[in-house]
């Protein structure tokens, strides 16, 4: 008993569910509005959104990668598969579109870094800035309407359950099944372990690293057409730096910068966390600048703890 309690105490993913804890305790008490029904829906629309595109951010950051553009890859995918929605007066294309463009982006993507060998970092910082170009090239920079059953999508509930929560759910059991349980999941570890061994134990790194790319932008894609759903419309602008707080909920959930390590249970408790602080912001009516400098802290503890803990442990 006591190894266990020794290993969940080293484990930052159960340090994080309890500030997790802390914060919704906190929250019940700070503000009377937190428990409502209609404010807990929003709660876990904010987490599943982030949640969703965390999952693919978390098997690429395993894999020894990064992708900062999931941020434009959830707008130009939301304005896409709403342009695509108007013109045929198909929701179904719409949906196929927006998970289609967010799956070509992540391939481009994971070409670039294994063909053409480029740095992930300044391969998804490149399409990062073209996926935003592109979007607001195709609306002229202007919001596009969904049709109302994609915005259904977005907000709405099943059994008083928001859609994108019970999405959330399906997805993290499917990727947790994936990395934990099948043979191509445990490739993405050895890959971001130690990617030559990798390679002489007879993995595909090179075609590792495409497939987890290819994820991540399908699953941003997905992400894009949910956002633009709840908002009932898709602005190219949408999506806009939350790349930062993908990142942070991956590293928060205990998946470790220079890879082969991570938790995807404790990637969705991250995600809750950075959900549950965009909330405690706006109902104690937090200024929108203080927003975005504490997300930026986050990340940066979050990543120097993770470093921390690598020095330990080296040590």
């Amino acid at each position: 008993m006591s190894a266990f309690v020794q290993t969940l105490r080293g484990r930052r993913e159960t340090a994080v569910f309890l500030m997790l804890i802390l914060v919704f305790l906190g929250l019940s008490f700070a503000s009377e509005f937190f428990l409502t029904s209609r404010n807990l829906a929003n709660v876990g629309r904010q987490i599943s959104v982030v949640g969703i595109v965390s999952l693919g951010q978390a098997l690429v950051i395993i894999a020894g990668g990064i992708d900062l553009s999931v941020g434009s890859i959830i707008g130009l995918s939301a304005v896409l598969a709403a342009l695509a929605t108007a013109a045929t007066g198909s929701p179904l294309l719409g949906l196929i579109t927006a998970l289609a463009i967010g799956t070509v982006v992540g391939a481009v993507n994971g070409l670039l870094v294994t063909r053409a060998r480029i740095n992930p970092f300044i391969t998804t910082l490149g399409t990062l800035s073209v996926a935003r170009g592109a979007a607001l090239l195709a609306t002229n920079g202007s919001p596009v309407r969904f049709d109302n059953w994609v915005a259904w999508l977005g907000y709405g509930r099943i059994g008083g359950v928001p859609v994108q929560f019970i999405l959330l759910v399906l997805l993290f059991l499917a990727v947790w099944f994936f990395a934990a349980r099948t043979r191509w999941g445990r490739n993405i570890y050895a890959v971001g372990d130690n990617a030559r061994a990798a390679r002489l134990a007879g993995v595909d790194v090179k075609g590792t690293r495409v497939a987890v790319f290819v994820i991540c932008g399908a699953l941003s894609g997905l992400g894009g057409l949910l956002l633009g759903g709840m908002l009932t419309n898709a602005n190219p602008s949408l999506g806009l730096g939350y790349e930062l707080d993908v990142i942070a909920a991956v590293i928060l959930g205990g998946v470790a910068m220079s890879g082969g390590r991570g938790s995807i249970p404790g990637v969705v408790v991250g995600a809750a966390l950075m959900g549950l602080l965009r909330n405690a912001f706006v109902l104690l009516n937090v200024s929108g600048y203080w927003q975005t400098i504490t997300i930026g802290l986050v990340v940066i503890l979050a990543v120097g703890a993770d470093s921390f803990t690598r020095r330990g442990t080296d040590d």
